[in-house]
């Protein structure tokens, strides 16, 4: 049997209250991050034949977007760490707008690569970081539900904001769009004021008073002799890279994000080569969307459930493996009926991974560690979500049809389902070996003699921490190091 969920943090946060804003300014935030990449396509193909370029390198701004998002994690996850989310959020609003005003400027495809692909993508990734961190910190037992909420941002965007470009483009040219699209992205700057950070409840034993001065006295002299590397851990952790857990997570995601999203992004093209028209080949992406806005909450309600959330690991893996078993069946479709049912399922398993992505991860670090976790994770995984589509893509040129396509990544992402699967039954099980053998070695302990009990290094209990001959026990989530 695997061991309940994680443990609650020592100060439980509010579960409610202004949470429920922070999760909507966290929607805004999330949904311009994740959708907005995919929303400016519409405008590719008018800048396709302004400049002059091919498909490829026109398909490189929002692949450099979307990198840039990733690899920006660890910048984001140290300004979190220092300043909190709300000022990092509002400056990338700011970043977000230059660069569409920016680009709107733009003569050449290398610009845009500059302005859309960097400046905004790096304010992008300001914004999807701390978003997911700031939930994290106003719900414990509330959690899985807030991040579907939160993550459900994404899919709303993405069916309003693909119309929305079309009647921008329309109306007022690309250029013209891309100025009221920065303005539009000002809103982040207002979600971010709206993540007030959570106050830590004060003790009113004086003796804590006392011993919590003392801590900061202490600490502020080690501080002042920290080495280089040493200041770099305190806001990124990479003692995380020893986290069993993490590392069966990040290399689980590092195999289903090689066809992850490509099947997104051939889903309409894929259509057309069946013989059905632009508009009806369109609606298939609006469907997933629509199935995949309702998905999010609704696997974040079934993951918050008493019997899924201490096994939210496992839940994670059979939502990946459905995912790539939809893929695995797409060539099948022949008709566009069949190509809808396939767009329902693939929206529902779409969903349900994204609702649990992250939580499955601050189950594994705990809150105090996510944002760090959340900015090695990123990085890592910026390669295979840069690489991912271009390669679909080269297998789609060398074999001239989809199909083989579709098959590749829905073999990827069931075997990255096998993987987490698993490592995470590995994990459980030596989780349970040690949780046990850290009982044996406590009740060892306790039963020693009255005068050693005695002694200052055995159990010295200070509020609400503990250590045990000198080493300081906090309460975290499956927090196992290998």
């Amino acid at each position: 049997m695997p061991p309940p969920g994680g443990t609650p943090p020592l100060h439980p946060p509010p579960d409610g209250g202004w949470g429920w804003v922070v999760v909507g300014a966290a929607f805004i935030s999330i949904g311009f991050s994740y959708a907005f990449p995919k929303a400016v396509t519409v405008f590719f193909k008018e800048i396709q034949l302004i400049f002059n370029t091919t498909y490829s390198e026109i398909a490189w701004i929002s692949s450099t977007m979307l990198a840039v998002m990733y690899a920006g994690g660890p910048i984001s996850s140290v300004l979190v760490n220092k300043y909190g989310s709300r000022p990092v959020v509002m400056v990338g609003g700011l970043l977000c707008c230059l660069g569409m005003v920016s680009a709107s400027y733009s003569t050449n495809v290398v610009e845009l690569y500059l302005t859309m692909g960097f400046i905004c993508g790096l304010g992008l990734a300001f914004n999807l970081q701390p978003a997911l961190t700031i939930v994290g910190k106003y719900f414990y037992k509330k959690r899985p539900v807030a991040n579907g909420l939160a993550m459900a941002g994404s899919p709303v965007f993405l069916s309003t904001l693909a119309p929305f470009n079309q009647f921008l483009f329309n109306t007022y040219g690309w250029k013209g769009s891309f100025m009221i699209l920065g303005g539009l992205l000002l809103n982040c700057c207002v979600a971010g004021a709206l993540m007030r950070p959570v106050e830590p409840k004060a003790s009113t034993e004086s003796k804590n008073k006392v011993g919590v001065r003392e801590t900061d006295s202490s600490m502020e002299k080690r501080q002042k002799k920290l080495s280089v590397w040493e200041k770099i851990n305190k806001y990124l952790d990479f003692s995380l890279f020893k986290h069993r857990g993490f590392l069966i997570y990040l290399s689980g995601n590092v195999i289903m994000f090689l066809g992850f999203f490509a099947p997104v992004i051939f889903l309409a093209p894929y259509a057309k080569d069946k013989g059905i028209d632009e508009y009806s080949a369109a609606f298939l992406l609006s469907v997933m969307a629509f199935v995949d806005m309702f998905a999010r909450p609704s696997v974040g309600l079934i993951a918050n459930s008493k019997l899924i959330r201490p096994r939210i690991q496992y839940f994670f893996s059979f939502a990946v493996m459905f995912t790539g078993i939809c893929h695995l069946l797409c060539p099948l479709a022949e008709d566009y009926t069949s190509l809808v049912v396939y767009a329902v399922f693939f929206g529902l398993g779409f969903g349900s991974v994204s609702s649990v992505l992250f939580e499955t991860l601050m189950d594994l670090v705990g809150a105090q560690r996510f944002s760090s976790a959340v900015g090695l994770v990123t990085v890592v995984e910026c390669c295979p979500v840069l690489l991912g589509p271009p390669l679909a893509g080269k297998l789609v040129d060398e074999t001239g049809q989809y199909k083989y396509m579709y098959l590749a990544c829905g073999a990827i992402v069931v075997l990255a389902s096998v993987w987490l699967l698993i490592g995470n039954a590995v994990n459980y099980r030596l989780l349970a070996r040690e949780k046990k053998k850290n009982i044996h070695t406590k009740e060892s302990q306790e039963t020693e003699p009255l005068k050693t009990s005695q002694s200052p290094n055995v159990n010295i209990k200070s509020g609400e921490t503990e250590t045990w001959k000198g080493t300081e026990v906090n309460p975290s989530e499956r927090e196992t190091n290998i």
